[in-house]
């Protein structure tokens, strides 16, 4: 992988001593770490700490570990993924908006430039010529809930 190019991912770090496996290993998104403190050591390592949004739309983990929720409150949540519910993803960062101190612009990044970004992709994830213009088109219907209206991939409407 590294030799291509990929991003590498560290899984379910639960210590700061998994995350510094994961950094000597060259990873460089931290996905799903178990708790604060592995969070924490992903961040100070520069990893882009990723969790579902399955977490956040369900108010919790499934399994028991820390809360997506939790590490946006302490500032430590960069990417959502749509992990086990492939509908949970804008739902989440609807709600993610509302956490104290991310507003909509940056919970509309942790689904959109971060994870591109994050994963080497520099022409997609934001609106900018040169892009790939693959863009969604959607309300707000119940407080969080995202209904789609219109999709757009490379520029041209398939919804």
């Amino acid at each position: 992988a590294r030799t291509r190019g990929y991003a590498l991912a560290s899984h379910d770090d639960a210590t700061a001593d998994h995350v510094a496996e994961a950094e000597a290993d060259g990873c460089s998104v931290a996905e799903f770490p178990t708790t604060i403190e592995a969070a924490r050591a992903s961040k100070a390592a520069g990893m882009a700490v990723l969790m579902g949004a399955p977490n956040l739309v369900r108010g919790g983990s499934h399994s028991g570990n820390v809360s997506a929720r939790a590490l946006a409150e302490a500032g430590l949540l960069d990417v959502l993924s749509s992990d086990y519910v492939p509908a949970s993803l804008l739902h989440a960062a609807m709600m993610l908006a509302d956490v104290e101190g991310v507003g909509l612009a940056a919970a509309i990044r942790t689904v959109t430039d971060i994870p591109a970004r994050a994963v080497g992709l520099k022409d997609r994830g934001r609106i900018a010529a040169g892009a790939q213009a693959d863009l969604v088109r959607f309300a707000v219907v119940d407080g969080h809930v995202p209904l789609i209206r219109n999709v757009w991939r490379r520029g041209r409407q398939v919804l």
